[in-house]
């Protein structure tokens, strides 16, 4: 009984590590897929408005910043997860 609970216990604590590690590769990929999004539609409205550019380089920059803020946390949230 208690070598099947610390069997139990040994993969239970396996997978919480692998699945924060798989959490933490889905949340890089998941912003790299936002700040490409958000690169697409930068230089869509900046050929659509070049007088603009410079007022839609500045939003980016900030929309960049929070996108990276929250994978940043999610990042550290899964590696606490794992620790």
């Amino acid at each position: 009984m208690l070598l099947s609970t610390m069997i139990l216990a040994v993969d239970l604590a396996f997978l919480t590590k692998v699945g924060g590690a798989i959490a933490a590769a889905i949340v890089a990929l998941a912003a790299g897929r936002g700040i490409s999004k958000l690169g697409t539609s930068v230089m869509d409205a900046t050929a659509r408005q070049p007088e603009a550019a410079g007022d839609i380089r500045t939003t980016a920059i900030i929309i960049g910043a929070l996108i990276e803020g929250v994978c940043l946390f999610a990042v550290i949230v899964c590696l606490l997860s794992i620790f």
